[in-house]
C-alpha cells in the first residue's frame, strides 16, 4: 500500500524516493514469503523501528550522528559551539548561523531532523498495520506489548516533532489520503503524545532498557516514566500556542504529574536498581550497558550494530584524538558559558569539568602528554571565539568533549564504538523532581546536592533557585542533547550571551521553534510556515 500523505510530510526529493522505495521492484519479495513467523513479526515492525533510532547516515537518528536533532538541541545553545578555524568549519557559515539564531528553513539540520522524525512516524505507521496483518502469529500477550511499544514509540517522535517544530500534522494511519490531513496547532500536539503514552504505558514491560537482552534498547515501562515526566515539565511550553506574543500561562498540575513520574522512577529502583553509579563517568565508560544509572540507551556495537557515535570524533584535536587510536575533526568545543558555570581556571572549579571536558594539556591513553612538532599539546578553553582563524590559538581553542570514554576497539576512525549513546538517566529524573518541587514553591535542594555529592562537587548551602537548577544541568547533562530544551522552557533560549546579541524580533520567542523546511512548503501547499520565518 502507498503512503499516499507521505509527500505533505517530507522535503521533495525525499518524498519522491520514498515513493519508488514502495513501487514494490520483481526482486523483492513479497511481504506474505517473508513474514511468517512470530520473530519475522518482531523484525519486521519493532526490529526496524530501533534499528533506526541510531544511525551511520548523516542526519539521521536521535543521537550520535551529524547535522541532525542533536545538532539542533546543541549548537543553537550556551553549552556548545563550533567555530570556524581557518580553512575548517565554515561549512558555508552553518555553525555560526546555528549559534547565532539565524539559521534558515533550508538548513540541512533542519530538513534532515523533520526528515527523520516524519520517516519514523511513517514506520511506525505500516508498523501498527502490519501488526494487525498478522496478528495470528502472535500471542495475544505479544499483540497487545507490541502494539503498545510502536505506539509510543510513534508518539516518541511527535515528541520531537513538538519540541522542535510545534505546529505539525498529526497522521496515524498508513493509508490517510492527503486531502485528510492538516497541520495541528502545538497545544493539540501536545495532548495527542500525553494521550497516546498514557494510554499505552501500562502495557509496557515492567523491564530495565539499558541491560543487555530480550529488553535491550526498548520502550519499556521505566522508560516511559521518564519521558512522561520530561514531557510534563515541558507542557508550559507545549500548551502554548502564541510563543511570540511574550505570554506563558503556567499549569502548577502538570509540574506535579512530572514529580509523580519522576517519583515511579524512584518507586521502581528496589527492583531494578536505578540509581547514581559512584562515579559520573561509569555511566558513559566503554560498555556501559550495566550502569545502574542509565535508564534509555542506543546500544553500539561495532560487530553487531551499524550505529556511529560520532561527537567525540567531531570534536578532538587531530594529533590528540591519534593519540589516543581514533580520528578527530577538531571542532565542537565549550562555551564561554560552559566554563563560567563550571568555574574554571579557579579555586572552586566543579570537579565535573576535567570529566567531561578536555582542557589544558591532551593526554594519551597512558596519561602521558600528546606531543606535535616537539610542543606539547595543550587546548585553551578560555580562547574560544566564532571565528578563531588567524588566531595562535587557532587549533587549540576551546574545551573539548571527553564525556564519552574512547574506546580501544573502535573501528571507523573512533565513529563505531562499545559505549551505549545515553539518552536518559537517572540523575536527570533527579534534578526534573527537583525543579518540578521548585516551581511548586518547595524546596528541591537535597536533590541538586544528592547528584552534587556523588561528583564532590560544594553542596548547595541555601534553597536552591530555579537558576540553580538551569546551571546544574548545564554542568552535569552536557553533552547529551537536552540543553536547547531546557533553554526553551527556563525561557533563556533567546537572551543574549557571549557572541551573540538578541535579534530584531527575536525577543518575542519566535527562534524557540525552528523553521518547517523549505522543501516541505514548497510541495506541501496546506502547511503554513511558523511565526517569525515569512
Amino acid at each position: 500500500m502507498k503512503t499516499k500523505w507521505i509527500f505533505l510530510l517530507l522535503p521533495a526529493s525525499l518524498a519522491l524516493s520514498c515513493n519508488l522505495l514502495e513501487e514494490h521492484p520483481k526482486d523483492q519479495l513479497e511481504e506474505t514469503k517473508i513474514i511468517t513467523s512470530a520473530k519475522a513479526l518482531y523484525l519486521a515492525t519493532l526490529g526496524d523501528l530501533y534499528a533506526h533510532f541510531g544511525s551511520d547516515q548523516q542526519g539521521e537518528g536521535l543521537m550520535g550522528t551529524t547535522r541532525g536533532l542533536y545538532d539542533l538541541n546543541t549548537f543553537t545553545t550556551d553549552e556548545a559551539i563550533i567555530p570556524i578555524r581557518g580553512a575548517d568549519w565554515y561549512d558555508g557559515g552553518l555553525w555560526i548561523r546555528l549559534y547565532l539564531h539565524e539559521w534558515e528553513s533550508g538548513e540541512a539540520p533542519i530538513k534532515n531532523a523533520w526528515s527523520y522524525l516524519y520517516r519514523m512516524v511513517v514506520k511506525s505507521n505500516q508498523a501498527l498495520a502490519r501488526l494487525d496483518r498478522y496478528s495470528t502469529l502472535l500471542t495475544e500477550k505479544e499483540y497487545v506489548l507490541y502494539k503498545a511499544e510502536i505506539r509510543f514509540i510513534r508518539a516518541y517522535m511527535y515528541m520531537h516533532l513538538l519540541d522542535l517544530f510545534a505546529r505539525v500534522p498529526i497522521v496515524t494511519d498508513e493509508s490517510t489520503p492527503l486531502s485528510a490531513v492538516k497541520q495541528s496547532e502545538r497545544s493539540e500536539v501536545y495532548q495527542f503524545v500525553r494521550n497516546e503514552m498514557e494510554a499505552v504505558r501500562e502495557d509496557l514491560a515492567l523491564q530495565r532498557s539499558n541491560y543487555p537482552g530480550l529488553w535491550y534498547g526498548r520502550m519499556t515501562r521505566p522508560v516511559a516514566f521518564a519521558l512522561l515526566a520530561r514531557l510534563y515539565l515541558n507542557a508550559d511550553v507545549y500548551l502554548d500556542d502564541d510563543w511570540t506574543d511574550g505570554v506563558r500561562v503556567l499549569h502548577p498540575e502538570t509540574y506535579q504529574l512530572a514529580m509523580d513520574y519522576c517519583d515511579s522512577i524512584s518507586a521502581v529502583s528496589h527492583e531494578f536498581g536505578f540509581e547514581l553509579t559512584k562515579t559520573l563517568p561509569e555511566n558513559f565508560a566503554v560498555n556501559n550497558e550495566n550502569s545502574s544509572e542509565n535508564i534509555f540507551v542506543i546500544p553500539l556495537n561495532p560487530q553487531l550494530y551499524p550505529a556511529q557515535f560520532q561527537h567525540l570524533f567531531r570534536s578532538l584535536h587531530y594529533d590528540h584524538a591519534a593519540a589516543l587510536g581514533m580520528s578527530g575533526e577538531n571542532g565542537s568545543s565549550a562555551t564561554l558559558e560552559v566554563l563560567t558555570a563550571n568555574g574554571y581556571g579557579t579555586a572552586a572549579e566543579d570537579p565535573r569539568f576535567a570529566m567531561n571536558y578536555w582542557g589544558g594539556k591532551a593526554l594519551d591513553r597512558d596519561g602521558n602528554p600528546v606531543v606535535v612538532d616537539g610542543v606539547e599539546l595543550e587546548y585553551v578553553p578560555e580562547a574560544i571565539e566564532l571565528d578563531v582563524t588567524g588566531f595562535p590559538t587557532e587549533k587549540v581553542a576551546g574545551a573539548r568533549m571527553k564525556k564519552y570514554a574512547t574506546d580501544p576497539n573502535s573501528r571507523a576512525d573512533g565513529k563505531l564504538v562499545n559505549n551505549d549513546i545515553v539518552l536518559l538517566r537517572y540523575a536527570d529524573i533527579l534534578l526534573m523532581r527537583a525543579e518540578a518541587m521548585i516551581r511548586l514553591g518547595q524546596n528541591g535542594t537535597a536533590l541538586i546536592n544528592v547528584v552534587r555529592a556523588r561528583s564532590e562537587a560544594p553542596l548547595l548551602t541555601r534553597e536552591a533557585t530555579l537558576d540553580d537548577i538551569l546551571k546544574e544541568r548545564l554542568i552535569e547533562l552536557c553533552w547529551e542533547g537536552c540543553r536547547r530544551t531546557d533553554l526553551v522552557r527556563f525561557g533563556k533560549f533567546t537572551q543574549a550571551r557571549s557572541f551573540r546579541p538578541v535579534l530584531p524580533g527575536e525577543e518575542n520567542g519566535y527562534t524557540t521553534v525552528f523553521p518547517i523546511p523549505a522543501d516541505v512548503l514548497a510541495v506541501n501547499k496546506k502547511l503554513e510556515q511558523n511565526k517569525g520565518y515569512d
